[in-house]
């Protein structure tokens, strides 16, 4: 009956508060998008945090608040940052999602090690381009349900004002264009093959200057979950992903949070996360 059917409807839209832990070179950080490069001798990385407290401490903090489905993300695959991204799963098994230099090879290795899931951009991507053997191999090694996919992108240049954006896919942090355009039919097309989808909003990460507006309301078209972060400061703009996503798009908040050194009460967005879930 339609008692029953209820809850289902419900579920799949009440938005929810995704946590995360990023990491660089060991150590839990938060960094602005897009100024992470390869080059050694070239600039650091603009960093708005770095913790004091080990990777395990955030992720007892989620599981002891019941928040699922976080991300831990190493940022490049240092043995430090492998070592800390281990100790998070650990300490929070099948809670946390996990990203950076994911691989067909080592995929297995991250799930034995607790993470519900595994998360992959740059792998999957070569020379600008989806690589759909590479995509099939990771779903042969570690099946669908266990991937989920970091569509990571930046507003193509030359929009003029009004117009909806172009966003296309950048990976290698976020260094390198591909030709993959974020749009309702990648969506369609690429839910077939993962659990759930990943989004930062790469030209806003890290900035605490608000969200990408068109990019979230693209994103609540996605046939499965997805995950949106990016310049999210405030309850106000959780509110807004919230409206613009019709309650289908759950959203990421890293810099503006107190424990990452931001003005955003962390208890404020648990309690606002809660207070969703009642719905």
């Amino acid at each position: 009956g339609l008692v029953q059917q209820l809850p289902q409807c419900c579920d799949c839209v009440v938005m929810k508060f995704r946590p995360c832990i990023d990491i660089h070179e060991g150590i839990v950080k938060q960094i602005v998008g897009g100024t992470l490069k390869d080059d050694p001798d070239g600039e650091k990385p603009v960093t708005n945090f770095a913790a004091t407290q080990p990777s395990t401490f955030f992720a007892e903090r989620y599981r002891d608040d019941g928040l699922m489905g976080g991300h831990v993300v190493m940022l490049g695959a240092t043995p430090e940052s492998k070592k800390a991204a281990l100790a998070a799963l650990a300490a929070y098994p099948n809670g946390l999602q996990v990203g950076g230099g994911v691989t067909a090879e080592n995929a297995r290795e991250y799930l034995d090690a607790g993470a519900s899931h595994v998360i992959v951009t740059s792998y999957v991507f070569h020379g600008g381009v989806l690589d759909s053997a590479r995509l099939q191999g990771l779903i042969d090694s570690v099946g669908r349900d266990k991937l989920v996919l970091d569509l990571s992108c930046r507003r193509v240049a030359g929009t003029k004002e009004g117009e909806q954006p172009t966003y296309k896919v950048v990976t290698d942090r976020w260094q390198n264009w591909t030709e993959l355009e974020v749009n309702e039919k990648t969506l369609q097309d690429l839910a077939a093959h993962c659990d759930e989808f990943l989004v930062h909003g790469v030209d806003v990460e890290g900035l605490q200057s608000g969200i990408e507006e068109p990019l979230v309301k693209m994103l609540a078209s996605s046939p499965i979950p997805v995950t949106y972060a990016g310049g999210v400061r405030s309850l106000g703009d959780m509110e807004r992903i919230r409206e613009l996503g019709a309650g289908r798009v759950d959203a990421t908040i890293g810099s503006a949070l107190d424990i990452f050194g931001g003005p955003l009460p962390y208890t404020d967005v648990i309690a606002w996360h809660n207070e969703q879930q009642k719905f």
